[in-house]
């Protein structure tokens, strides 16, 4: 097990990325008293842990234009309308991408979709500052990704601790055993598990083989990238997924509410 302490800062597309985060948050400074008094007013946003507690196998639909690994793949995409269709088609949650350089996306697209759903939706984005946690509560979203490869153990307790305090559910990103530690430290209650190694982008389905069914039975375990069709999603219960976040698939599909349809009745598969 590696002690809380022991952690250098991500090199490669992830290094740079939260590199270029920090130079953002700058400007989320100057609204730091705004956001802290929309933090106090914004009326509980829903449960993030309630709809991913069913017993198939959750999906976690992506609202995602564009990515470093895939470049293009639906940079039309109207937020509003995709999020409507994956509603209609089962999704029990909605991932919003809110970064903007290499992903399309912006705080925009998750106001938009709040308009236009009820369910929950995640805030997927790299957040790597407290401003950012106040921002996304301020945005009414259920959830937040946080990388545990981007952020110090201390800091990863921080920020999710932070998270749960402003009513924030934190889905902690994982792909190693020592990361799946310093998630559970930082009390985690969703593990994200990413087969797409952030900082060379690229995939290893071994990492899920490996670390889904280490995910501790009383935490939601969440598999991510690479899921393409139902096929995939019946691996992923078969290692004791209790959910999968699927971007690429049902963002690039000429019909969204069918692609979410098709990945959707998969019966979980307890782990251990």
């Amino acid at each position: 097990m590696q002690a809380p302490g022991l952690w250098n800062p991500p090199g490669g597309t992830l290094g740079r990325i939260v590199a270029e985060t920090r130079e953002r948050i700058a400007a989320l400074r100057a609204q730091r008293f705004a956001l802290e008094a929309a933090v106090r007013t914004a009326p509980p946003a829903p449960s993030f842990l309630d709809a991913l507690r069913t017993a198939d196998v959750a999906v976690i639909a992506e609202v995602k234009r564009r990515s470093p690994s895939k470049g293009a793949i639906n940079t039309t995409i109207d937020a509003a309308g995709q999020a409507r269709a994956y509603r209609k088609g089962g999704a029990r949650a909605i991932s919003v991408l809110t970064e903007g350089a290499h992903f399309g996306g912006s705080a925009e697209d998750l106001e938009e979709i709040r308009a236009v759903v009820p369910i929950p939706l995640l805030k997927k984005d790299f957040h790597v500052d407290p401003l950012q946690v106040l921002e996304a509560r301020a945005l009414r979203a259920s959830a937040l990704l946080l990388i545990a490869r981007a952020l110090s153990p201390a800091a990863l307790v921080e920020m999710a601790s932070l998270a749960r305090d402003v009513g924030i559910e934190p889905l902690i990103e994982v792909r190693s055993e020592d990361e799946l530690d310093n998630a559970v430290r930082a009390g985690a209650r969703v593990i994200g598990v990413n087969t797409r190694n952030l900082e060379t982008l690229a995939m290893d389905p071994a990492v899920s083989e490996r670390i889904v069914p280490l995910v501790p039975r009383d935490a939601i375990a969440v598999h991510e990238s690479g899921v393409k069709d139902r096929a995939d999603v019946d691996r992923a219960a078969a290692l004791g997924a209790d959910a999968v976040l699927v971007g690429s698939a049902v963002s690039a599909a000429p019909d969204a509410a069918a692609a979410v349809r098709a990945l959707t009745g998969v019966p979980r598969v307890p782990r251990g």
